[in-house]
This record gives C-alpha cells, structure tokens and sequence, in this order.
C-alpha cells in the first residue's frame, strides 16, 4: 500500500464526506494504492454513523471510535498503530488542510528520502487574535527549544515514513511536537513544505485559551524528555547530590564551629538557633528526595512498556 491518512475528528460531520470525496479524487488520479483512517474522537454528533456508511460503502475507508474524547495525541497514535502504508499522512477533518498537497508530500518522502515532512501554513486565515499571534509566539519558543527550523510545528498536515509512526509514541498532548519526537529517535532527515491553508466551511475551531497554555507547558515536557527522559538519574540524581552535599558540609561547618567555641572558651549558642542549621537540614532532605526521584525514574522506565491511555469502543478495518 501507497498511503495511509490518518484523521482524527471531533464533531466534524458536515465536512466528513466532503474530505472523503475530495481525496479520494487525488489518491485515484495519482494512482495511488491507499487507505482511508478516521478515528472519532468521542464525537456526540453523527460522525460515527458517516464512517460507519462511508467504510460500507468504500471498504478503503477505515474507523476507530473511541469511548470518550481522549484527545489528538491519542487519536493519532491510535491511528499510526493502524496504519499500513509506506507513507503516513495526517490531516485534520475540517477541510482546512489540502488533500491536494498529497502527492508531493508522498515524493518528497519517498524519491527525496525525507523521514518526515512537517507543513507550513505560511498564509492563514484563522483569527488574527486568538489563533496568528499565539501560534507564532508558540512556534517561535518551539524552535528554540526543540532545536528544530520548523515554522508551523501546530499544523496538522504531515507526511512520515510509516517507520516513524510505528518508532514515534504520541501521548498526553505531544501531538505538536511529533516532529521532535521523531528526531529524538534518530530520524534526522526533517523538512519542511509550505502547504495551502483554507478557511473553515463548517462547524467551530476546538482551539481555546487552554490549549495554548497546555501547549507550552508540553513544550517544557518534551525539552526536559529530550534531554533526560531516558535518564532521569543524570537530572535529580546530580541536583540531588549538590544539594545533599551543600547541606552535609554546611551542617559540618556549623557542628565544627560550635566544637571549636566550646574548646576555647567562646560564647556560643544552641545549634538549632542557628538559621543555617535549617537550611543545611532543608538542602539535605530536598537533595535526598531529588536522588530517591531519580532511582524511581530509572525503575519507571525499565518495568513500564508503552501504556495506551484511551479505549477503543468500535472498530472499523476489514
């Protein structure tokens, strides 16, 4: 098989069908050999019964339906696992990505032997206020952070390897920054398209404050994971350490000195009037409790496999 795309949807059943059409006239006048995957995001609206009728109808079309809404991150890996093309595209449902950038998106990763190219809406027509200026102030702490050139990392337009997506484990909100994930993982070869961008026909954005938020507070995660999320002990175990030993030899200091008052005769007073006694106390305990940290995170990571966070309530494949 050619391609696989995978879409993940919430809510989207007015522009379901029309996305199917439209790609389904791309893949069929490219040639291409390709499967269609929709994965409901615990819409309440009759998106299910449309990929229900659309795999009946079109056995290409493919469906998972989860439980609840768990999120893009869970969709999306849900989708990967599925997945049987030599090239995995991703796009959202809502007709603001292009299926006509498809097939350049399949020869930049098959005939330029990218691993992953990521799309830029370089051009948008989202709400200057609420989506244009934080996506950009995102994307710019997202390059700085990640290392990485991209310009638009939120879009959902993306072509893979399919050996990416089956490497890659996408979960809590790590959606965005896939492409990070990819290189953490030694897939290196990263580009970039500019791809067109649309304005939305139906329904409303799922973007909110929160997202935006939640966004950065990833971007923290996964800079932290990048660095030291296959050995935390490097991370707690070296503050813990300096801490411990900052507390140990200010606890020495103090008990040295009080030993020499007493030998000669000096004025002293208690120990624990000493307000640095409590900061040696509190530095030792905090550097204890970083290493324990660190041995715990070590332990996690060797007896914990990869945890799907969601539940799968039907099935659409064969």
């Amino acid at each position: 098989m050619d391609i696989s795309v995978v879409i993940p949807l919430l809510n989207e059943d007015e522009s379901i069908k029309e996305l199917y059409d439209w790609i389904a006239r791309v893949m069929q006048s490219n040639q291409f050999l390709y499967e269609i995957i929709f994965i409901d995001d615990g819409s309440t609206d009759a998106s299910w019964d449309i990929i229900t009728t659309l795999h009946q109808n079109h056995p290409e079309v493919k469906g998972i339906q989860f439980q609840r809404n768990y999120g893009k991150s869970q969709a999306l890996d849900a989708g990967f696992e599925l997945a049987q093309g030599a090239v995995v595209i991703t796009m959202d449902a809502d007709l603001q990505d292009s299926p006509d950038e498809i097939p350049e998106l399949y020869r930049l990763i098959t005939e330029e032997q990218f691993d992953l190219i990521s799309g830029w809406k370089k051009k948008r027509y989202d709400n200057v206020v609420t989506k244009n200026i934080p996506s950009k102030l995102f994307n710019w702490a997202a390059r700085k952070t990640s290392g990485l050139s991209l310009h638009d990392f939120n879009c959902g337009l993306k072509a893979y390897k399919n050996e990416v997506v089956k490497t890659v484990k996408v979960s809590g909100e790590m959606h965005r920054y896939i492409p990070v994930l990819a290189k953490n993982e030694g897939f290196n070869a990263i580009g970039e398209k500019v791809v067109q961008h649309q304005a939305r026909k139906y329904g409303v954005t799922k973007f909110g404050i929160d997202r935006f938020i939640n966004g950065f507070l990833d971007l923290i995660t996964i800079s932290f994971l990048s660095k030291f999320g296959k050995r935390p002990m490097h991370f707690f175990g070296l503050w813990g350490t300096a801490m411990f030993l900052f507390g140990f030899l200010s606890a020495f200091y103090i008990g040295a000195m009080k030993l020499y008052r007493v030998a000669n005769h000096i004025k002293t007073i208690l120990i624990t009037s000493n307000p640095w006694f409590y900061i040696a106390l509190t530095a030792m305990v905090l550097g204890t409790l970083l290493f324990l940290a660190g041995f715990l995170g070590e332990l996690i990571i060797k007896s914990n496999g990869h945890q799907k966070h969601y539940k799968i309530k039907s099935r659409l494949t064969e």
